[in-house]
């Protein structure tokens, strides 16, 4: 692929197909953290949202006269509308100025969650959530995108810290904090804590961010509504299939069925409609650049196990362990300890050290901490959870950091904005398949160790003859009756059973996650790492 420079300094006019210098050469007014601060306002508060919601569904399902599986789509309609709006953002940026639609899309977000605290039905919260999903899409993009524009090259990986402490923490606190709200208030208020930060965050960003003169001065092309539909179909399509595969047995559902089709063939029209016309909504001649393009399928990846450990171990801790939902909460939280402790260290490692060792390494921990949480059983201690815990936040602040870091590194700056769309919609599809996969994985692991176990339950097992004589025998004394006691003591062997087949379920879970960091290693190494001479600010581009 050829080279091209990007002269930061120079005042002649660029060759052809280089970045313009003015593009390379601008900051902004403000200080680059106060721009920080009101970005990732908005950022940490939409990622929030992704995952509050998640412990408060029976409430809301009791509330609303809904059923649970009815109350889920409470997620889906949030996870469907973001998807759709993500890769569309540097369009949309561009078309109508990036600070005016970041902050329609915060007041967007904020007057959602208003709606959404008020709904009187679950029709009515389910619209309110899909406005705060195509609300909240562009925050996420739009932050990274305006981070990596206002810090200097050699302190983006401090601004990508920043931004990775609500990127990674954010989900991590979700559940706890959704808990803690509907256990002491009500869900309602779940939704109305956003009104006070999205008042902020549209302030701080009316005063400190600012558009760069490239999307000031950029051509407004005519709205590519094929390349939006079938991206809009698609990304719909495919979200209900990760949302509801495993609840409808998959291949076995004729409406799961249809969705994949329609998913795959939209999919494979937008991407023939995007490459082949002058204006395409999403520019996909970004994954040319192999930096890009392996940092866009390690995110990927990342996404599976950051959102697959989330919901997995409060699953886990509830209904194999006992734990009640604060206290499982709790026990997740502390990785967001281990993630700030790692991003503070990485902030600083980055532009020092080799990315891609601080990549490998990060994988290398996230790999030994799930196979640490592969060694759990009925009787372990809460510290058995928070331990690895802390290892896995403290592993994804060093793989996301750098990561974004030399994902970007060698985009001209005027692609940042399309390339931060792609790469957050990717880090989302990782997680939606994550969840999907280990759900499904965890239900057939569950019932293949069940069977297995139930060979070993049989009525001649000398090991069932020894231990039901002693256990109703234990039972009797609190039971009192034989009958009674007798068939108490088959149920709460069944019951020992079923817990023993979910936590080996569990267990090969964790194992496939770590096989997956392992494979992860490999494609570290295809990195090219940014290549930086002559006069300051000069970048070589491939």
């Amino acid at each position: 692929m050829t080279s091209s420079r990007i002269r930061g300094s120079s005042s002649t006019p660029p060759a052809h197909g280089s970045a313009p210098a003015p593009a390379a050469a601008w900051r902004p007014s403000f200080s680059p953290w106060l721009v920080a601060v009101s970005v990732m306002l908005a950022t940490f508060m939409e990622v929030l949202d992704t995952s509050v919601a998640n412990v408060s569904l029976p409430h809301i399902a009791g509330s609303l006269s809904a059923t649970t599986d009815e109350a889920t789509w409470v997620l889906t309609s949030y996870l469907v509308a973001n998807a759709i709006v993500l890769p569309a953002t540097a369009w949309l940026g561009r078309r109508f100025g990036r600070k005016r639609f970041l902050l329609v899309c915060i007041g967007i977000f904020t007057l959602a969650s208003v709606l959404s605290g008020a709904a009187l039905s679950l029709g009515m919260l389910i619209a309110a959530r899909v406005l705060q999903g195509a609300g909240g899409g562009a925050l996420q993009p739009i932050a990274q995108a305006v981070l990596l524009e206002s810090f200097p090259p050699h302190k983006r990986g401090q601004a990508m810290a920043m931004y990775g402490l609500g990127i990674v923490v954010a989900p991590i606190l979700g559940p706890t904090l959704g808990g803690w709200i509907t256990d002491n208030f009500s869900w309602r208020w779940i939704f109305y804590i956003n009104v006070p930060i999205g008042m902020a965050a549209i302030m701080m960003g009316r005063k400190y961010i600012e558009d760069p003169p490239y999307i000031k001065n950029a051509a407004r092309t005519a709205i590519d509504y094929i390349g939006f539909g079938l991206m809009a179909i698609w990304l719909g399509c495919q979200e209900i299939v990760f949302d509801k595969g495993q609840e409808a047995d998959w291949f076995s559902s004729g409406y799961i069925v249809a969705l994949i089709v329609v998913a795959v063939i939209c999919l494979l029209g937008f991407i023939l409609w995007e490459t082949s016309i002058k204006n395409p909504i999403v520019h996909l001649g970004v994954l040319r650049d192999r930096n890009f393009c392996m940092g866009t399928v390690l995110i990927t990846l990342v996404g599976a196990v950051l959102y697959g450990t989330t919901a997995l171990l409060p699953l886990l801790l509830q209904t194999v362990m006992g734990y009640p939902a604060t206290q499982s909460g709790l026990a997740v939280s502390p990785r967001g300890l281990g993630s700030i402790a790692s991003m503070l260290i990485v902030g600083r490692l980055v532009g020092r050290v080799d990315a891609r060792i601080l990549i490998g390494g990060g994988f290398i921990a996230l790999g030994l901490s799930t196979l640490w949480f592969g060694q759990i059983n009925a009787s372990v201690s809460m510290v058995s959870i928070i331990m690895p815990n802390i290892l896995t936040g403290f592993a994804l602040g060093f793989i996301f950091v750098p990561l974004t870091t030399l994902t970007t590194a060698t985009l001209p700056q005027e692609e940042i904005g399309n390339a931060t769309g792609i790469y957050n919609l990717m880090r989302n599809i990782g997680g939606s398949v994550g969840i999907s996969g280990l759900d499904t994985l965890l239900e057939r692991g569950r019932q293949a160790h069940q069977m297995y176990l139930v060979q070993h339950l049989t009525v001649d097992s000398p090991r069932l003859q020894q231990t039901l004589p002693a256990l109703q025998g234990f039972l009797s004394t609190q039971l009192g009756a034989a009958q009674a006691h007798g068939a108490a003591a088959y149920a709460l062997i069944y019951q020992i059973l079923q817990q023993q087949s979910g936590i080996m379920s569990y267990i090969d879970d964790f194992r496939k996650m770590a096989i997956l960091c392992a494979l992860c290693l490999p494609v570290t190494l295809l990195f090219r790492p940014p290549k930086e001479g002559g006069a300051k600010g000069q970048v070589m581009v491939h």
